[in-house]
């Protein structure tokens, strides 16, 4: 108790060198847990808006040839056929999960009664609704039935249900709709994800491309692929497959623009490369401020061990043991930086906090989509206990040192500083 109100005594009369020291101390862990929060807030974000489509799948669009080949001239549009459906279902099954493949039809009209909406029809095939992650709030989504037997039937999201049907949008499932003319029966309703053109409907791919006499075009091919766990074995494949199909379009095995291919599985590979990257990054900015703090209180504490010279010389005179000079100023270094890091963790915690109140919940908006820029900008709990314990032990090391000189010194010495 005596060395505590010891302690306190000198607080009172050095209050500015303390709370320059506590600055120190408490910004360094601040600073830290906010920038790790605000780093989480946007892996977490990236994480999330990449999410919406299963990871290890593939799509496949139509482009135009950058380069002259077989006696054809550069710049010819490539169309995706049945030929190349077929192709890729039976020449790449060893990696090929489930196949499909989407053709759309816009500017159509759904109407119901009075109650209508501007659609986009989508032909798919039934994995769709894996790939592209759907969620069924009511009814089903387009099966195999429906693409064999060519059925007019309809799968539309919650917000298009609630326009057509508004005060019991869930009836809406077994009705008949108007669909550019056309009846088509509603089979499902999807959780509208505000991420995605909330414009499309869906039907079977083998109805629109019928209803609108699209022949053999299939638009685009997607699929989920297995056994493709790195980097280079999806290069490999890639260059193979893109290869086959431009055989297909008379177009140069190595002309990447012929063939457009969206690997999700590369692209996450790369996105959490570079997250890695930023979430270092942060790791070692926070580290330095920590470091920042770290030699402030080193640095106060050697004025301390300076100014109070003479104190500690009086004292070994009188007969204080060089054990309890070292324990008062390492106990006046540890409680400081504990008091102060203690509120550093604090302050860190409710800016995250603010942060998961505020931006966390802001959506940022296309016009075609909308995205969330913070998901959860918090540091984990145990994340600021080890920071503020990391401050607490370096503050004490760092107190250590002019500790051990004051300890020793001879109180002649002592005395004669100024």
């Amino acid at each position: 108790m005596e060395l505590l109100n010891e302690i306190l005594q000198t607080v009172r009369r050095n209050k500015l060198r303390t709370t320059l020291t506590g600055f120190a101390v408490a910004w360094g862990i601040f600073m830290l847990i906010f920038l790790l929060g605000a780093g989480n807030g946007l892996i977490n974000a990236v994480s999330k808006n990449s999410g919406r489509f299963l990871s290890n799948s593939m799509k496949i669009f139509g482009g135009q040839t950058s380069k002259p080949y077989d006696g054809l001239k550069e710049g010819r549009p490539v169309e995706l056929r049945q030929s190349d459906l077929d192709a890729t279902s039976t020449e790449f099954s060893q990696h090929i999960d489930e196949i499909g493949a989407q053709l759309s039809q816009a500017g159509l009209t759904v109407s119901l009664a009075e109650n209508y909406i501007s659609v986009q029809l989508s032909g798919v095939y039934p994995n769709d609704a894996a790939i592209s992650k759907r969620e069924m709030k009511y009814g089903r989504f387009i099966n195999d039935i429906d693409m064999r037997e060519k059925r007019k039937v309809l799968v539309v999201t919650e917000d298009q249900a609630k326009e057509l049907l508004p005060r019991e949008p869930q009836r809406l499932v077994g009705q008949h709709v108007n669909v550019g003319g056309i009846s088509f029966s509603v089979v499902g309703i999807m959780k509208t994800d505000q991420s995605r053109m909330s414009s499309e409907v869906f039907t079977a791919f083998t109805t629109l491309r019928d209803m609108y006499n699209r022949g053999d075009k299939v638009g685009t091919i997607q699929y989920s692929f297995h056994g493709l766990n790195s980097m280079k074995e999806n290069e490999d494949f890639e260059k193979e497959y893109r290869a086959r199909l431009n055989s297909n379009h008379r177009a140069a095995p190595d002309d990447e623009e012929s063939v457009w291919i969206w690997n999700r599985f590369t692209q996450n590979l790369q996105m959490n490369r570079g997250m890695g990257i930023i979430q270092t990054a942060l790791w070692i900015i926070g580290i330095f401020t920590l470091l920042s703090g770290i030699v402030g209180v080193s640095n106060i504490m050697l004025i301390t061990v300076k100014e109070r010279t003479r104190e500690f010389g009086i004292r070994k005179a009188i007969g204080a043991k060089p054990s309890a000079i070292l324990r008062l100023i390492i106990a006046e270094s540890v409680l400081i930086t504990t008091f102060f890091g203690y509120i550093g963790m604090l302050l860190g915690i409710a800016a995250n906090l603010y942060m998961d109140a505020t931006i966390g919940h802001e959506k940022v908006s296309t016009g075609l989509f909308e995205a969330t820029m913070f998901v959860d900008p918090t540091v984990g709990f145990d994340v600021c206990i080890e920071a503020t314990l990391v401050m607490i032990i370096a503050g004490t090391i760092a107190g250590l040192v002019p500790a051990r000189k004051a300890a020793h010194i001879r109180p002649i010495e002592a005395l004669r500083a100024e």
